[in-house]
């Protein structure tokens, strides 16, 4: 019951994040501003877990891991009740600044656990176990959140996460048992981990091989109804056909990883690359949209326990902080993909996203290929 405490967490957590994507007219329209001002709500959450990711990891190395848990899901369950009430813009992009602080911290302290706790060769397994909650955000979450959005208005949906968060932190209580921390040194003493090139390498990854794809699923909503020609009653659908592949993209990665981590990553990446030039080809096909949509969330989350593996293996004896900082890198390309994104529409219209989107995948393939190289090197 601790590992389904944990992964309601994830789920509720994961939520909040990506329903954002599902609700983004509706937001903009309930408050009066353009489609680009919008999906800087996005950019917002990715400053939070930023900043959150290195700051409140280090912050709390020495606490408690159950203490922790506790303390950082009440500040979710509080910052997404902020957005739900938020009078304005101003407030709303200010409360979802709030509401990413914590995540990297709790998702770093989960990873690094189960990662820990897996038997040799068994790790990318194990990441994928705990994001099986991310999964389920997206396959259920983001589009029942998005149904509600679209039925109670946008604010209904971040009731509905806070909720979400407050019956995990429920379960948390009642099932999840304390443990010490990890951290018996100097606490800036783990910064010496990012001194290593592989570290650095493996976080860049993870940034540059997520930029692409993220700044596809943040504008999603307009791509599938503006390009694709689907009515808005057909994104919730849209997004249980994407979040389905992200489940199976997430065992099948995972398994991939552990017979062969950087030789299935970029594997990962070229493929992701092809489909999304193939998606601008043909967006607009309504059966191919249907097809890209369901495999670009396959291959975005196939990537996901790779990515992570790489970072424990790579950091030795600090993970837990290097999991945060990875993460900070996840969603330090959500940010740039919610202005890019915005930059592009303005510009051009939704459609070339998807084109911009596969150039920015072979930056991830390249730095892939990179430290494929530089392993080969060490081994020889």
């Amino acid at each position: 019951m601790a590992v389904f405490s944990l992964m309601l967490v994830v789920f509720s957590l994961t939520t909040g994040e990506f329903v954002v994507s599902g609700i983004l007219p509706d937001v903009a329209g309930g408050l009066a501003i353009p489609l680009s001002a919008a999906g800087l709500l996005t950019t917002a959450y990715a400053i939070g877990m930023i900043a959150g990711g290195p700051i409140v990891t280090l912050l709390t190395a020495r606490v408690s891991r159950k203490p922790l848990i506790i303390g950082l899901v009440t500040a979710a369950v509080l910052a997404n009740a902020a957005s739900a009430v938020a009078p304005g813009y101003p407030l709303l992009l200010v409360s979802r600044v709030l509401a990413g602080l914590v995540v990297a911290t709790f998702f770093a302290v989960a990873i690094a656990t189960a990662a820990a706790e897996a038997r040799p060769g068994r790790q990318a397994s194990a990441v994928a176990k705990v994001a099986l909650g991310l999964n389920l955000g997206i396959v259920l979450g983001a589009p029942l959140g998005t149904v509600v959005g679209q039925h109670l208005g946008w604010r209904a949906t971040f009731w509905s996460v806070s909720a979400a968060a407050a019956l995990a932190l429920l379960a948390v209580l009642r099932f999840v048992p304390d443990r010490p921390s990890s951290t018996t040194g100097p606490v800036t003493g783990e910064l010496r981990v990012f001194a290593d090139r592989r570290v650095q390498l493996a976080i860049a990854l993870t940034a540059a091989g997520n930029v692409g794809v993220l700044t596809v699923f943040t504008y999603l909503a307009p791509l599938l109804t503006e390009v694709g020609g689907f009515p808005a009653g057909a994104v919730p659908v849209l997004l249980l056909g994407y979040g389905a592949g992200a489940v199976l993209g997430n065992t099948v990665g995972a398994r991939l990883a552990d017979r062969a981590l950087l030789p299935s990553l970029a594997g990962l990446f070229a493929v992701l690359a092809g489909v999304l030039a193939l998606a601008w080809l043909a967006a607009g096909n309504q059966l191919a949209t249907v097809v890209s949509t369901v495999v670009l969330g396959a291959l975005a989350f196939a990537i996901v326990p790779g990515m992570q593996t790489r970072v424990i293996t790579a950091a030795g004896a600090a993970p837990t902080l290097a999991v945060a900082v990875n993460a900070s890198g996840y969603q330090l390309a959500a940010a740039f993909a919610g202005w890019l994104g915005g930059e592009v529409i303005d510009t051009g219209g939704p459609r070339p996203i998807y084109l911009v989107a596969a150039a920015l995948t072979l930056g991830g393939l390249g730095i892939a290929l990179y430290s494929l190289r530089q392993d080969r090197r060490v081994s020889v």
